[in-house]
Parts: structure tokens; sequence; C-alpha cells
């Protein structure tokens, strides 16, 4: 078990608010990703990430006897790189970050603030996976899926910003 993997570099050790400290670390990095290569490459590091870290709650819920320990928050990661992967489908410069036009920092911002409701609210099929599936599946499974509908909710609101020609 890698206790410095599934607590995303110790993030998870926050005395306050660990899920959302994990998910202020892993807003960055993803962003970093998109602006470097694009929205594939963050997908499918998540996916080999979704599934090491699959593995490594399992182990650690075997020795340990605890189901989702709030320390572990590579979940948090998981989570808000798909919601990154999924709602800002464009690709930027370093130069363009800032500019509000491409949408960029927006979406990126509105996807952190929705996967956080998401995630902390549970509803719907998000609140079942988490109090009815066990292990590294249940672990991660909620927070995967927080993270699409947190990318989903943040394009809709971006194409209605586009929409409504408030930017």
């Amino acid at each position: 078990m890698n206790w410095f993997f599934i607590t995303l570099g110790y993030s998870g050790l926050s005395p306050k608010a660990p899920g959302t400290a994990g998910t202020l670390v892993s807003l960055p990095l993803g962003m970093l990703i998109l602006i470097y290569f694009n929205s594939q490459t963050l997908f499918l590091a998540t996916v080999l990430i979704s599934v090491i870290a699959v593995k490594s709650i399992n182990k650690y819920e075997e020795l340990s006897g605890i189901h989702d320990d709030k320390r572990i928050v590579i979940d948090e990661l998981a989570g808000m790189w798909f919601a990154l992967s999924v709602s800002p489908a464009i690709t930027v410069g370093i130069g363009e970050i800032s500019s509000v036009e491409n949408g960029f920092l927006i979406q990126s911002l509105l996807s952190f603030a929705l996967f956080r409701y998401f995630d902390i609210k549970k509803p719907s099929i998000i609140g079942r996976i988490d109090r009815e599936t066990k292990g590294g599946i249940g672990v991660m499974g909620d927070d995967i899926i927080a993270g699409f509908a947190a990318g989903i909710v943040s394009s809709l609101i971006w194409q209605g910003i586009l929409l409504l020609n408030i930017f």
C-alpha cells in the first residue's frame, strides 16, 4: 500500500476538510495536463490512476479494516480530473489561460465547485454508490460519477453563457 499515493501527496492528512484539500491539489495538476497535453491525455491518465487506486484502497481496507477513510483522497483526484476532462474540451496555451472567451478558467472553476457540491451532497446514484458499494470501487465510484456529473453540468452552464453572449 502506498500511503503517499492514496493520500495524494499527504494532502488527505489535512486536519480540516481533507477532501477539499485533495481536490485543491488535483485542480491545478489537472489544468496543467490540459494546458500542456489535452483532455484525452487527462482522461486516460485518470482511468489509469483510478484502476491503481482501486487496488491500493482494497489493500488498505484489508489491512486497516476501515472503509472510506477520510484521509484517502486519491478519489478526489479522479473525480476532479474526470470533471476537467469532460468540461473544458478545448486546448489552450499557457498565455491563453486567463482569457475569458475560451472558457478554460471559468469551466475549470465551475467544475471544481460542482464536483465538491456533488461529492458532498451525494445526490441520486452518487449517494447510492457511496452507501452500497464496498471496497475500492465504492470509494472511487461515487467520486468518478460526481466528476462526470460536474463536468457535464459545467459544460451546460458554459454553453448557456455562450448562448446568452455574456462574455
